[in-house]
Order: C-alpha cells, then structure tokens, then sequence
C-alpha cells in the first residue's frame, strides 16, 4: 500500500530513515520536527509538540493515513520524562482528532528501557530474564515509555486506528544533534583516539565485553515500521526489533578499531565512561574540523556519550527475541558489522568524520 504518512521527529535517526523509506516506496511524507533538516520528498512540519494550541494549528491540514511516532525529550528525571513526553503524544494525537483526519494506523517506537527500566533504575534491581520477549510485562517503575503507551492506546480507544509499539536495541544510524546516537560517537571517539594517540579504549563494563549483545540498525527499523502498518496480523501488537545477529563486544571492538586503523586498547575490566574520557575533547573536535573541513566542529552536537555509557556499563548480558515477528512474517536481517561501516562510510561522505 501507499498513502499519506506523518513522522514525528524526522530529523532523528528513526524518523530520517522511516522517512526516506516511505518516500522510495511512494507514499506522500510529512516530516514533523522542532527543526526540520532538508530531506527530498519530504515535506516539513515545524513545531513543538509540547504546545497543545500551536500542534493542532500545525496539523490543521494534513491528513494522513499512518502517523509513526520516533521522537521524545529528554529530561532532568524520570517524573519530567513522563511529563513532558506523555503530553507530547497526546497533544499530537489530539491534533489529528477529526472524522476526515484520523489516521488508520499510529506506530510508536520506544526500546528496550520497557524491560531494563528507565535511566534513574537502567539495568539495575530485579530485571526480566534475557533474551527479552514482548509477553514479559511491564516493570513495576515509572517510564515515560509507558506513558507514551497509555496515551497511544488510549487515543487508539477513541478514535478507532489500530497501533503498533516497537521496540529496538541501541539503534544505529545518522543524526547530527541526536540524544541517542552511539555509533557516530564511537566514530567521534576513534578519530579522536587516532589524533591525539591515546588508546581506544573499550568504556564499559566486563559483562557487556563476554556477553552477547545485539543492536537495531536505523533502516531495519524503519523497514518494521513500515511492515507493520502493511500487515494485518501485526496490528495491535508490540514488537522487539534487532537486526538478527548477536555478537560480543570483545570481538566487535576490534572491527570498528580495525575500520579507524587503530589498535584496541587491552581491556582490564575497568569500566572508564566515555563521558569522562571525552570531557575535555571538545577543542580537540574543532582542532580537527577546521583543519579536515568537517560540517560539523560541536562536539556535543555529534557525541552522546552519556548514552552510550549506560548501554555499555550495563550489569547484565542483553539479546532480544525476534520470534514474533518472524512468525508474522518479517524476515529481514542486518549484520551489525556491517551496519556500523555503512555509518561510518557515510559520515564521511557527509563530511562529519575525516
């Protein structure tokens, strides 16, 4: 099928490639951010969804038939978390309220923090047995994904569309000002380690360097997203979505230092946080833009750090289920090394890595 579809949060990693696959498969794409990025054949909307009045001004016109929902906010604390990024799903809901504007499908994607918790409990207390699977209910903490959720469903209720919730791992992908973008920082980081000599150094945590792990890559996402909306059997469901191979870190450190023409600092056990590590490096980063011509000299606006500690510091081995969807009859598959140099190839031609 084809149609009218609206992602939120175009200029993110999920919603830049949800778009552009929807664009090559015909469909007519609206891109709502705070600040639109330029993307062909899509056509922006700007506007902050955390105002109720200017959202539904915004949405006053457009009709669509599948809305994909790729996009949060992060705040001081879990509380705020849940407030601000509850009102926004609402507030966006709300605005395509209407019996010619009802959408026929709302597709919300959210992670892996439904089974770890949130960041203030992340892989901490009691945590559901590994590989995670979508029957495993909700943790008894709050969650903005669960709030994220509860609006969806509840709209859903109201309004008559049917929904889908999906779930990835440590999603892979491009995003320049991005809260969650662990292989451009990793990317930032070697080039950094290659300039000033100092050991690429694995910053996480003995159990994630021996156990297995697994990740989403952008476009296999969005080729979920995408099916589920097509697929009346996934209607109404939530789903994990990995890329289909597991691997350790202890080998797939040495691939990316490999691909940066570095050598992998042994590992000790010691767990040394990126956001330490990189603390000072931001003078370093427009050091190496200005001389390489880079597209972009802020270093904040390329690393996450902070994120990437935490999937990587984690306690506990994490692999992810992939059955239900195989039995509904998605079946694509990417390999994480792979992934991770299609990234780092095009961060390059895009002149955001020497």
């Amino acid at each position: 099928m084809t149609g009218a579809a609206l992602v939120v949060g175009a200029s993110g990693i999920v919603g830049s490639a949800t778009a552009e696959l929807l664009a090559e498969n015909g469909w007519t794409v609206h891109g709502l951010a705070r600040r639109p990025v330029a993307q062909a054949g899509i056509r922006p909307i700007a506007v902050d969804l955390q105002d109720p009045a200017a959202t539904a001004a915004a949405l006053k016109d457009v009709q669509v038939d599948a809305v994909f929902i790729t996009s949060w906010l992060r705040q001081d604390n879990e509380a705020e978390n849940i407030r601000v990024n509850s009102a926004m799903v609402r507030n966006l809901l709300d605005g395509l309220r209407g019996s010619n504007r009802t959408p026929r499908h709302v597709a919300l994607v959210t992670g892996l923090k439904h089974y770890l918790g949130p960041f203030e409990a992340y892989g901490k207390g009691s945590l559901p047995q590994t590989p995670f699977r979508e029957d495993q209910g909700r943790l008894d903490l709050a969650n903005f994904y669960y709030a994220q959720e509860d609006e969806v469903f509840a709209a859903a209720e109201r309004d008559g569309f049917s929904w889908s919730v999906h779930r990835p791992h440590t999603v892979i992908g491009k995003a320049v000002g991005n809260a969650m973008n662990m292989g451009t920082t990793l990317a930032v980081y070697a080039t950094i380690c290659r300039e000033t000599g100092r050991p690429f150094r694995f910053p996480g945590s003995q159990a994630q360097w021996d156990g297995l792990t697994d990740m989403t890559d952008a476009r296999l996402l969005a080729r979920h997203l995408l099916w589920a909306t097509e697929t009346p059997g996934a209607a109404n469901e939530a789903f994990n979505v990995v890329n289909g191979d597991v691997f350790r870190w202890s080998w797939m450190w040495g691939q990316i230092a490999k691909w940066f023409g570095l050598e992998p600092a042994p590992f000790d056990g010691s767990i040394r946080p990126l956001e330490q590590q990189m603390a000072h490096d931001a003078s370093v980063w427009r050091r190496i833009s200005e001389r390489e011509g880079l597209a972009e000299p802020t270093l904040d606006r390329l690393s996450s750090p902070w994120h990437t500690d935490a999937d990587l510091g984690r306690p506990i081995e994490v692999v992810t289920d992939m059955s239900k969807s195989r039995r509904l009859g998605f079946t694509a598959y990417q390999p994480t090394d792979d992934a991770f140099f299609a990234l780092f190839r095009r961060l390059r031609e895009d002149r955001l890595i020497p």
